[in-house]
C-alpha cells in the first residue's frame, strides 16, 4: 500500500519529537553522571559534594560502570528513534509501559516518603539520585509512548 507524503511527514515529525525528549532526558542523566565524576576527581565548590550524588552503598566504580552502560543504552535508543530505525513492537510497548510505570511510581513514592517522614532512612532523602530515577523512568515511559504511537501510525496506514 502506498503511503502519502503527509503520512510520512507526520511519522517523521513524531519521531523527531520523541527523539528530542529522549535526547533531553539522556542529557540530563549525563549531567548527573558527569557531576558526580567531577566531584570525585576534581571537586568544584559550585557542585553538591560527592556523596550527595550517592543514593546507595555501591562502590563508586560499580555505580559509574552501571551509569555508563545505562547512558550508552539511552544514546543508542535515542539515535534509533531519531533515525526511525527502532523496531516497533506491541510487546515492547507494553513491557516498557509497565516497567516505566512501576519505576516511576517507586521513584515518586521514594520522594514522597523522603519529604513526609523526617526520620526516613538516608536512601529516601538522597535527592539527586531520587530526581534522576524520575528522569530514567520518564525515558522508559517515553520509549513506551514511541512504541504505542508508532504502532497506531502503522495501524492507521494499514486501514487506509
Amino acid at each position: 500500500m502506498r503511503r502519502g507524503r503527509a503520512d510520512v511527514n507526520s511519522r517523521a515529525w513524531a519521531n523527531r519529537i520523541y527523539a528530542a525528549v529522549l535526547w533531553l532526558l539522556s542529557s540530563l542523566f549525563s549531567v548527573r553522571v558527569l557531576g558526580q565524576a567531577v566531584q570525585r576527581w576534581a571537586p568544584q565548590n559550585f557542585l553538591p559534594e560527592f556523596y550527595a550524588f550517592q543514593g546507595s552503598n555501591l562502590p563508586y566504580w560499580l555505580l559509574l560502570s552501571a551509569q555508563l552502560l545505562i547512558l550508552a543504552a539511552m544514546v543508542f535508543a535515542s539515535l534509533r528513534v531519531q533515525t526511525g530505525r527502532l523496531a516497533l513492537g506491541r510487546r515492547a510497548g507494553t513491557v516498557t509501559a509497565w516497567a516505566g510505570g512501576i519505576y516511576m511510581a517507586v521513584a515518586l513514592v521514594r520522594i514522597v516518603v523522603g519529604l513526609a517522614v523526617p526520620a526516613a532512612p538516608d536512601w529516601f532523602r538522597a535527592w539527586i539520585p531520587a530526581i534522576f530515577h524520575v528522569v530514567l523512568a520518564a525515558f522508559v515511559l517515553t520509549l513506551a509512548l514511541y512504541h504505542r504511537r508508532g504502532l497506531s501510525f502503522a495501524h492507521e496506514e494499514a486501514h487506509k
